[in-house]
């Protein structure tokens, strides 16, 4: 049987000058799978103070780059301050927008009463962040107040300004929209004779949209988006930016996630308005942070797994505190999210957040029937980087090649070779029993096109194991 003929790139056939002619064939050299660097895109809100503008991507690598880009206690710093500290290797993105016209801020007041009849500590919480202000005998209501606010203008990281007014200090996010309205305030006081109260933090209104900073990123392949606003129009846009990038002829396969520290109702509620196989939410009821910070820390967390099939169970989300212990989620409450598109929150062992099991918002195919083919968010992970390494293999291997019978067994053959080495990895299985399903053939049309259809087992999560333990007197 003669074998096919040797194709050269660089030389060519018509040389007459006598000679040893060797050029070097790359096409063969990596047989190999592909890398699965997570690159991750954080979309928030900057402040005027930052030094890049808004729908410019810029790369991040900490929070104090943020804060320079951003503006210092910005959304878009603290979301990649959240990130970071979730996972420190984070190849971290970011796009800001400038907070909308007419737009409002939420605000919030700090309100003192009685004079100190002793020393002691006045405590402000603002988020997961303290403001501690000293407090001497003799202190008025309008001193004590002066001193907060001055103190709150020396941590720069803060969502808010202040303003004190007759022992009245005014919080004010210093990002426009409904985020500020989740920034949790409370206060406590330890000195005789004087009294705190506040008021939640609220007023805020009209939010950016984030569809204009998705189309500035288009092209940039992200694997991982995170938004800091969950509500139904920015999530509609970030579903419809994920189909288009992620479909057959775009191929950069992403996904996104964001928090949620509303309620159970309010989360699955909304889940269902998304319904989308490549979006995840991560519940943390009542959290000390901001949704945002919540979002930014759970994407990181996705990001820090390469490896798209294993489960995400048990991983916590470093930074992010604790929720009170009333608002924690029940078994009940567990199962409830894991059936309605939401990936729900526990806490484990030291006060860690953790992930629970990480299922995406596809509960329902387009007739409205119950669909369990997109819970996981580690299937769609899968079946992206299955892509991957079979387009990127076909892609060095036949870079420039001619379209004969015989092509179509080559074809298949490296198709073969990257699903085994996909079987290796523990990412698809039972090759050999879907391997007389994989064809390579013609196209009854395009003369000049193969169609393959690739059988793909993907490997999924151990997340449940059940044992019957019988007794024996």
């Amino acid at each position: 049987m003669s074998s096919p003929n040797i194709a050269f790139s660089n030389i060519g056939a018509s040389i007459r000058k006598p000679g040893k002619y060797f050029e070097f064939n790359t096409a063969t050299a990596v047989r190999t799978l592909p890398g699965n660097l997570q690159k991750t895109l954080i979309v928030g809100q900057r402040l005027a103070a930052g030094t890049v503008a808004a729908n410019t991507p810029v790369d991040v690598f900490s929070d104090v780059d943020a804060a320079t880009f951003f503006g210092r206690g910005s959304v878009a710093h603290l979301m990649a301050k959240a990130a970071l500290q979730a996972n420190n290797y984070l190849a971290l993105s970011m796009i800001a927008l400038d907070d909308a016209v007419a737009s409002v801020p939420a605000a919030s007041t700090v309100t003192l009463t009685g004079n100190a009849a002793a020393a002691g500590v006045l405590t402000v919480n603002v988020g997961n962040q303290s403001v501690v202000v000293g407090v001497a005998v003799g202190d008025t209501p309008t001193i004590i107040a002066a001193a907060l606010a001055a103190q709150v203008a020396k941590q720069p990281d803060l969502p808010v300004t202040a303003a004190a007014a007759l022992g009245v200090v005014t919080l004010t996010a210093k990002n426009k929209g409904t985020l500020g309205n989740g920034i949790k305030v409370s206060a406590t006081i330890a000195a005789t004779g004087v009294t705190v109260a506040t008021t939640a933090m609220a007023a805020g209104a009209t939010d950016p949209v984030i569809a204009t900073a998705l189309a500035t990123v288009f092209a940039a392949g992200h694997n991982i988006i995170i938004p800091a606003w969950n509500d139904q129009t920015n999530l509609t846009a970030l579903r419809t930016h994920l189909d288009n990038v992620s479909g057959a002829l775009e191929q950069r396969g992403a996904i996104g996630a964001y928090g949620h520290v509303g309620t159970l109702a309010q989360s699955t509620t909304l889940s269902a308005l998304i319904n989308s196989g490549r979006i995840n939410c991560f519940l943390l009821p009542n959290a000390y942070e901001q949704s945002y910070e919540v979002g930014a820390a759970y994407g990181a967390v996705i990001a820090s797994e390469e490896d798209p099939a294993r489960p995400l169970n048990t991983l916590p989300l470093t930074g992010i505190l604790a929720n009170p212990m009333t608002n924690r989620l029940s078994r009940t409450e567990q199962e409830n999210a894991l059936y309605n598109g939401v990936t729900p929150s526990e806490i484990g062992s030291g006060e860690k957040v953790q992930i629970v099991r990480a299922i995406s918002t596809y509960t329902l195919d387009p007739q409205g029937v119950p669909d369990i083919s997109m819970l996981d968010i580690t299937t769609i992970r899968t079946l992206d980087y299955v892509r991957k390494a079979c387009r990127e293999r076909i892609a060095l291997r036949f870079p420039r090649d001619k379209l004969s019978a015989r092509t179509p067994d080559k074809v298949r053959s490296e198709l073969l070779d990257v699903l085994y080495k996909l079987e290796e990895l523990e990412i698809v299985e039972n090759v050999d029993l879907w391997k007389d399903g994989l064809i390579v053939e013609r196209d009854l049309q395009d003369p000049n096109r193969l169609d393959a259809k690739i059988p793909t087992d993907v490997v999924n999560g151990l997340h449940i194991f059940a044992g019957r333990i019988d007794l024996i007197l």
